[in-house]
């Protein structure tokens, strides 16, 4: 038996399960991994590093061999890179966090299905307005950027909100139970970011995977800090979910004396990050943790995720009685 939702049918997919496009995470090899097992893939282009994109969408443009697709940031995009991604002829392109209609155009006369990812109700009928073929209804409980509406509610308001445009649920979501349950609030399939994050083929440094495995949900904060030392200026609406850590317990609630000591704490940062010292680099990571053990392959997860769902589902009767 297999999942059929209006995702799976649109996307000619085999599990409604969508890789989020984790910026430096996921790589063309994650995505490929994702998509060959019949879900979709999305390479994570984030703040639009041209040669990373170039090297990165190569590797999924050559390794895939069904859908996959490409996701951006959009306030911080250009025309230059939304025309250098679509060189590469993805099938899906995912805008989040931002005005899409810019980009538009383009991504449709490409032939490209456009996904667009929202955190409340305003956002997703402006998404509906400007064209976007699926939406993703993203819950605070995601890691990395994203707002303050929780998943449960969020998720069945955006359904009705924009219905019949199919709707993605992200946050919190890291296994098939997720997924049936996703598919029970009216959502047609999942995004799922933290639990790829620690997968085999994800571009993650193996100590962060690490992390990821052995943390707890509550280890989770809602913070501007890693913006702040990276000097990434976010619009106000968005925070970025990650584990705690020593860096964000000295800095959390102090981003403007962050600010004014970039030159020493931007640099001390950057050696952080390379070196893989992650009490001061962080770990985007949502509140799924919790539900995850180890570090996977990719496709296992995509077939492992599906069957548990389906499994759920054919036994979703059981609390239905017939007298």
């Amino acid at each position: 038996m297999a999942i059929r939702t209006a995702l799976t049918e649109t996307l000619g997919l085999e599990y409604p399960i969508v890789l989020a496009p984790m910026g430096s995470v996921s790589g063309g090899r994650l995505a490929a991994a994702v998509s060959n097992a019949g879900g979709l893939g999305l390479v994570g282009g984030g703040y639009g590093d041209h040669a990373w994109l170039r090297d990165e969408l190569s590797v999924a443009k050559a390794e895939t061999a069904r859908p996959w697709g490409i996701g951006l940031i959009t306030w911080a995009t250009t025309p230059e890179t939304v025309q250098l991604a679509l060189s590469y002829e993805p099938h899906t392109f995912m805008l989040s966090f931002g005005d899409p209609r810019p980009y538009v155009p383009a991504i449709k006369e490409a032939g490209c299905k456009l996904v667009c990812q929202v955190q409340d109700l305003e956002g997703a009928r402006a998404a509906k307005a400007a064209g976007a073929d699926v939406i993703v209804a993203q819950g605070t409980e995601a890691g990395g950027h994203g707002a303050t509406r929780a998943t449960l509610p969020l998720v069945p308001a955006v359904v009705d909100a924009v219905a019949p445009t199919p709707v993605l649920a992200a946050g919190g979501i890291a296994d098939g139970r997720g997924l049936a349950a996703a598919l029970m609030l009216g959502a047609q399939g999942v995004l799922m970011g933290t639990r790829f994050y620690a997968a085999t083929e994800s571009l993650g440094h193996w100590r962060a995977k690490e992390h990821i495995v052995t943390a707890k949900g509550e280890e989770t904060r809602r913070t501007r800090v890693f913006d702040a030392v990276r000097g990434h200026e976010w619009p106000e609406s968005y925070t970025g979910r990650a584990l705690h850590n020593r860096f964000l317990e000295r800095w959390d609630g102090r981003e403007e004396a962050l600010v004014a000591e970039l030159d020493t704490e931007g640099r001390a940062f950057q050696e952080a990050v390379s070196k893989g010292d992650f009490e001061t680099a962080m770990v985007w990571a949502g509140e799924a943790v919790d539900l995850i053990a180890e570090v996977a392959n990719a496709g296992e997860l995509v077939r492992s995720t599906g069957r548990e769902a389906e499994s759920n589902l054919r036994h979703a009767n059981r609390f239905v009685r017939s007298d």
